[in-house]
């Protein structure tokens, strides 16, 4: 069999690279082709596209990069079309994967979605789009399988990839060593997000938040560490710093995982990474910026008060959201300075992260989610008919 996959994000990368090793346990001489990240490519899926390539953040800059996104969205079509694969699996990545999910129905082509897209949140309206194109919805948060079957989706909950990881093997000693870093000091993670533009917006404020804190430090107990996500390039992250002339210890990781399980505390870019840091139960603040204008327009489509995940799996505010006009320095260190020591707020923090780790961490069968994702997906290719084009 042939599959077409679509993710463009680190998250997606990631989990991408699990559901082709799924689906080669079913279908050993299965092939993969795409659009995906380093990860995706070392399980062995041929990539037409780069994610780095397509990967922007926000309504203003999506249309600022339209002409090349288009033009590869486009030759991505076309080559769909003369190898018309079995079926097409898509991950996140809403605004584009929804376009090519209505071009993929039209090639007669199953379409299946995996890790849903926050409609729930905002613009919902977009569910007629996934009611029409797509064959079944593979969702990994509990509440996303009672919203589509309330709108007449084609739905299956089949668990949270990252809770059913496995978990890190390596000790702090070994990866002190590894990355040249001091197992005596306390380690904060910086989490910027998985794509550049998201980056330029988070990094330098989280840099100077650190400065600050590291400027209230009398003896130098901290060090930084910086997790480069799959779909950046570790030499431009380098630069970000660099451009940013904070003399302070960041020290560039590969495992995201890993870095977050050895942190006393993190800042962390609203998205996946505010799932994985919840998973490692690690105390830390959400923070996110747009540019303005995507702000102005995007706010008003969204229905939610909060947005980390963390705290919509436990239906409270668990963790500290500093978003736009509130994600400044001040505001950061002084998060972070209540959080690192031992007290009530770190204890009662990290009472609740376990109690959405427990949420997230679905027992049924033992097998993990892109497991299950894989076999729906092939029960589904032999037993449902295709979708019906609705007027």
């Amino acid at each position: 069999m042939t599959f077409l996959l679509s993710a463009g994000e680190a998250s997606g990368d990631t989990y991408g690279a699990q559901l082709i090793a799924s689906l080669r346990r079913l279908s050993p001489n299965a092939a993969f082709f795409g659009m995906g990240g380093e990860k995706m490519r070392a399980a062995g899926c041929e990539l037409l596209i780069d994610a780095k390539d397509v990967a922007v953040v926000g309504l203003v800059e999506v249309v600022m990069h339209l002409p090349g996104i288009y033009r590869r969205f486009n030759r991505f079509v076309g080559e769909a079309g003369r190898r018309k694969p079995d079926a097409a699996v898509l991950i996140d990545f809403p605004e584009f994967n929804l376009r090519l999910a209505r071009k993929l129905h039209e090639l007669n082509i199953p379409v299946f979605y995996f890790v849903s897209p926050q409609i729930w949140a905002w613009r919902s309206g977009r569910v007629k789009q996934i009611r029409r194109y797509i064959r079944k919805m593979i969702v990994i948060f509990p509440f996303e399988q009672d919203f589509y079957r309330e709108h007449g989706v084609e739905v299956s909950y089949v668990g949270h990839p990252l809770a059913h990881a496995e978990p890190p093997r390596i000790s702090r000693q070994d990866f002190a060593a590894q990355y040249r870093l001091d197992d005596t000091q306390q380690w904060i993670g910086l989490l910027p997000g998985s794509r550049k533009r998201e980056v330029r917006l988070n990094l330098p404020t989280m840099l100077q938040a650190a400065r600050r804190l590291q400027d209230e430090d009398e003896q130098g107990k901290y060090q930084y560490l910086l997790p480069v996500a799959s779909t950046l390039d570790r030499v431009w992250m380098q630069q970000q710093i660099s451009n940013a002339h904070m003399s302070i210890p960041i020290h560039l990781t590969d495992n995201s995982r890993v870095a977050l399980k050895h942190c006393r505390a993190a800042i962390v870019a609203s998205g996946t990474a505010t799932v994985e840091t919840a998973l490692a139960g690690t105390p830390f603040v959400v923070v996110y910026r747009l540019a303005a204008l995507t702000w102005l327009l995007g706010r008003q489509m969204v229905k939610l008060d909060t947005f980390a995940m963390p705290n919509l799996i436990a239906g409270r505010k668990i963790v500290p959201e500093l978003i736009q006009q509130d994600f400044t320095p001040e505001s950061i260190l002084r998060e972070l300075t209540d959080m690192i020591p031992e007290g009530p707020r770190r204890r009662q923090m990290l009472a609740d992260l376990a109690d959405v780790q427990r949420q997230l961490r679905d027992p049924a069968n033992g097998e993990p989610p892109t497991g299950r994702a894989a076999r729906e997906i092939l029960g589904s290719l032999s037993t449902l008919p295709a979708p019906k084009t609705h007027g």
